[in-house]
């Protein structure tokens, strides 16, 4: 009896164990199925606090943009979910003239701040001005007062800060940190920051010790695992200045192997490659979104939480800044007064105002798509390209310069029909600083040999197809190019053009005077290692030597100023015949471009294989050396078989055919 009660009560205590443990997932459950985070993101906004015309959303141009209007679509949305996250993913800074004020008044980072960005990132931008300009931005938007969002950075090693410690200090001090925690709508979220391989690439003034790459996306997965082991956070969330550069959906662009190599993360915000995704992109259970760049959109995202605790992406749109969304009053007021300082600070160095008018065009010049992807010469180019060579020999009439390049990736703005003016063209070429520490890369001089140039033009024609940032826009010399032709090889011909209009051929061992900004001066060095020593370009002085401080090289004005590159096309544009108002006018001839790219599209076979380069040689070599080592395996391949199917049988068959054809030669002579 006493055995059986005892069996009854086992019996109870189990059941109840159970039903407790089942209630307890269910309530588990149904706890995450109620758990949602509303999010908004922007990322990529360069400054761009005031709405501009861009040449994008319509042929004639759409009004679009500015922080103010962002500002009013994430707030239209806090109205439905007043406890959104606001994530930001970098390069919030650097693209208008507003960027002048980024070491005085910190104005981007403070106008985050206003507008209630929860977490910000570093991008490559932020660091345009090299260290000593974070430090002081910094500084300014701490001094300031107002409220400021948190940034995360998980992946710059300082166990050795070395010349980088009044760096760190500062990040400390502004409390700089690997991840944040923030809670939302009761939602615990881990966010961290992650800075990519490409940004750092395309950021030679960068000297904070970032490990990128691989080992940044093993700093992830470290972040992640410590935030798994300490906090008690639902969801993980990445700011990533990584980007999704390449063949999105391959799952070989950064951010999709960020999601792949640390699965933890629920979603990631992928700043850097300006990409716009229409629809999100999943790998595995992580969301990667992307809102485009220079205020154009904000993304906005709701998710909630599955049974697994994992979560679903219930909706997700990007709401674009178009002319019929108003600009928030309170930002557009504190844009205002950073508008005065603009004129106050920093173009008083140049004698002109913000709004002034430099010239009319009667067209607009083509779009940044067309600068950058369709491989044709281009009127925006040059005129950029023009434009040095104009600015150089004005600031240095002694000196006899040649030709001029411009990169497409150093283009940031084109120009719509109608009146250009101080602030069109800054934005047009807004990057980096100089040494005199005032905003604007400098022109610099330095020497090519012809051969060299021609060089250049095979970059041009087979290289920035690959990486459009490399497309060449040059003033004085011209090329032909057959896309055809074998990589390395499709350049046919290239001239030098002198300032008269008459062309000539390079000489392969003269010395040119080349004009280039200082930030692509600096990267010409770069070609070989990015070549693999297949192509080479050495920057050298007008003695031949290496230029090693490319500081050295730079264009001074009669007054000892550094001549900028935004300025030079500034004077260029005023230096055309004034129209009827007064204005100086853009002439017709640049209404199309040039004519110094032209495209053979010859498929001739005389066309594929005319004048050979070595690269050509060194593949016809190659594939030779291929083709013979194929047939020698196949011989080989032939005479293993021959081996195996023949067994040990092999030498008797071969005496028994010697012996047959001894027999016909035998009876032949006995016939005879």
């Amino acid at each position: 009896m006493k055995k059986n009660r005892n069996r009854i009560i086992a019996i109870v205590i189990i059941a109840a164990l159970v039903i407790t443990g089942i209630g307890a997932a269910v309530s588990v459950a149904l706890a995450a199925e109620d758990k949602e985070v509303n999010i908004v993101f922007t990322s990529d906004m360069h400054s761009n606090f005031n709405s501009f015309v861009t040449p994008y959303h319509g042929e004639n141009g759409v009004d679009i943009g500015g922080f103010a209007r962002v500002a009013t679509i994430i707030n239209n949305i806090r109205e439905k979910y007043p406890d959104t996250l606001y994530l930001d993913g970098g390069d919030f800074s650097m693209g208008t003239l507003f960027h002048t004020l980024y070491e005085t008044e910190a104005a981007e980072l403070r106008l985050l701040g206003d507008m209630g960005c929860d977490v910000t990132t570093w991008g490559n931008h932020e660091f345009n001005f090299g260290s000593e300009g974070v430090i002081n931005m910094l500084n300014a938007a701490m001094n300031s007062g107002d409220k400021l969002p948190q940034i995360v950075e998980c992946n710059i090693d300082w166990s050795n800060p070395g010349d980088e410690q009044a760096t760190k200090d500062v990040f400390d001090k502004y409390g700089i940190k690997k991840y944040t925690m923030v809670n939302k709508n009761g939602v615990n979220i881990a966010v961290v920051g992650v800075f990519g391989d490409n940004a750092l690439a395309c950021e030679p003034t960068c000297t904070v010790p970032f490990k990128v790459g691989e080992e940044g996306r093993k700093m992830v997965k470290e972040t992640v695992n410590e935030i798994k082991k300490n906090e008690n956070a639902d969801m993980i969330v990445c700011v990533s200045h990584s980007g999704l550069d390449g063949d999105i959906g391959s799952g070989k662009t950064e951010d999709e192997m960020l999601a792949k190599e640390v699965p933890e993360l629920d979603f990631i915000l992928a700043g850097h490659s300006h990409t716009e995704l229409a629809e999100p992109l999943k790998v595995g259970n992580t969301y990667i979104v992307a809102c485009g760049e220079y205020t154009e959109a904000v993304g906005h995202s709701l998710m909630k939480q599955k049974s697994d605790g994992r979560w679903e992406m219930e909706k997700y749109e990007l709401i674009n800044t178009f002319k019929d969304v108003p600009g928030d009053p309170v930002i557009q007021a504190k844009i205002d007064e950073f508008t005065k300082k603009i004129d106050e600070q920093y173009l008083s160095h140049f004698g002109v105002t913000k709004e002034q008018v430099l010239a009319y065009s009667p067209f607009a010049f083509c779009s940044m798509d067309d600068i950058s992807e369709d491989h044709q010469g281009q009127n925006l180019g040059d005129i950029m390209s023009d434009a040095y060579l104009y600015a150089a020999r004005r600031a240095e009439p002694n000196t006899k310069f040649d030709v001029s390049v411009v990169p497409s990736g150093t283009i940031r703005g084109t120009y719509n029909e109608g009146d250009i003016t101080v602030s069109n063209v800054f934005d047009s070429f807004s990057l980096g600083i100089g040494p005199d520490k005032i905003p604007g890369y400098p022109l610099i001089k330095v020497y090519l040999t012809g051969k060299e140039l021609k060089t250049a033009a095979e970059i041009d024609a087979s290289i920035s197809d690959l990486f459009a940032g490399t497309r060449l826009y040059m003033s004085g010399e011209d090329f032909v190019y057959n896309p055809n032709r074998l990589f390395l090889n499709k350049v046919t011909d290239v001239k030098y053009e002198d300032e008269n209009g008459n062309k000539s051929d390079f000489d392969d061992d003269k010395l040119y005077c080349v004009v280039a900004d200082l930030y692509s001066g600096q990267m010409l060095g770069s070609v070989s290692d990015a070549s693999y020593g297949l192509l080479s370009l050495v920057p050298k002085d007008e003695n031949g030597n290496e230029i090693t401080d490319f500081n050295k090289a730079i264009i001074y004005d009669e007054n000892g100023n550094e001549v900028k590159a935004w300025d030079g096309i500034a004077d260029y544009m005023q230096s055309f015949d004034k129209n009827a108002t007064g204005v100086s006018q853009v002439p017709e001839k640049y209404r199309e471009s040039q004519g110094r790219k032209i495209r053979d599209d010859d498929t001739s076979f005389s066309a594929f294989v005319s004048s050979p380069n070595w690269f050509t040689w060194a593949v016809v070599g190659l594939i030779t050396f291929v083709i013979v080592i194929v047939v020698l395996i196949i011989i080989l391949i032939v005479y293993i078989i021959k081996r195996i199917y023949y067994g040990k049988n092999y030498k008797r068959m071969k005496e028994q055919k010697k012996q047959q054809k001894l027999e016909k030669k035998m009876a032949k002579r006995m016939n005879k």
